[in-house]
């Protein structure tokens, strides 16, 4: 058995287990907590319990501190800054006359990385959308489809800004892996992790049937 805690980032998000420690944690509390997109404030919706070690994704990992006034503040001024960003968005969507509909906007808690969620049916032109983004930043490029305009648009557009060595791309997803896969990515370091889990889960809904003729049928 391992005594985990069950801690969720967004009001109706996932939640993923950590390792409290030594602390004693309750509902409610804030935690801080390392994840793919960087370092995080979580609440705790589960406090501490045992569970079997073969129900827990490993690697389990701890918390770095329980939440401080300081990291309260400061996660305070982060929503404040994500209207800020949303607006922003929103305007420079309106500027350019974009078919997009945008969703949310997000700041880690460390301020390493701004993520904006959005929704478009047709082709989008991001050149100006993303002339802010920085070299560094790492890209998550989600696609129904092996090809497409929206899909194509934006590879071109990451293409011509160099982006493409810091950009995770899987195409022919579904929209139970794309929710999987934008649920599961606060669990990775490496998007290379993430790349392999969605790839073997996949897989793994792949089914292989044999069409055989019914001599007496003219259906098969």
């Amino acid at each position: 058995m391992k005594t985990i805690i069950g801690v969720r980032f967004r009001q109706a998000g996932k939640v993923y287990y950590f390792d409290p420690g030594e602390n004693v944690l309750e509902r409610n509390q804030h935690v801080i907590v390392e994840t793919a997109k960087g370092v995080e404030i979580g609440t705790v919706v589960l406090p501490n319990r045992e569970m079997p070690e073969e129900k827990i994704v490993a690697p389990l990992k701890g918390i770095m501190r329980v939440a401080t006034e300081k990291d309260e503040e400061a996660e305070r001024r982060n929503r404040e800054k994500e209207k800020d960003a949303f607006r922003i968005c929103l305007e420079k969507i309106e500027k350019h006359g974009l078919e997009m509909k945008l969703i949310d906007a997000e700041y880690t808690f460390d301020n390493n990385k701004l993520l904006f969620y959005f929704t478009a049916d047709g082709r989008i032109d991001f050149r100006e959308l993303v002339k802010d983004i920085k070299e560094d930043d790492q890209i998550i490029l989600l696609a129904d489809i092996l090809s497409g305009s929206p899909f194509t648009n934006a590879l071109s557009v990451l293409d011509e800004k160099g982006m493409l060595p810091n950009t995770l791309v899987i195409a022919g997803m579904n929209m139970p892996l794309a929710i999987t896969a934008v649920l599961m990515k606060d669990n990775f370091d490496d998007l290379n992790l993430l790349k392999d889990t969605l790839l073997s889960e996949g897989r793994a809904g792949l089914t292989e049937f044999t069409a055989v003729a019914d001599e007496d049928e003219d259906d098969l």
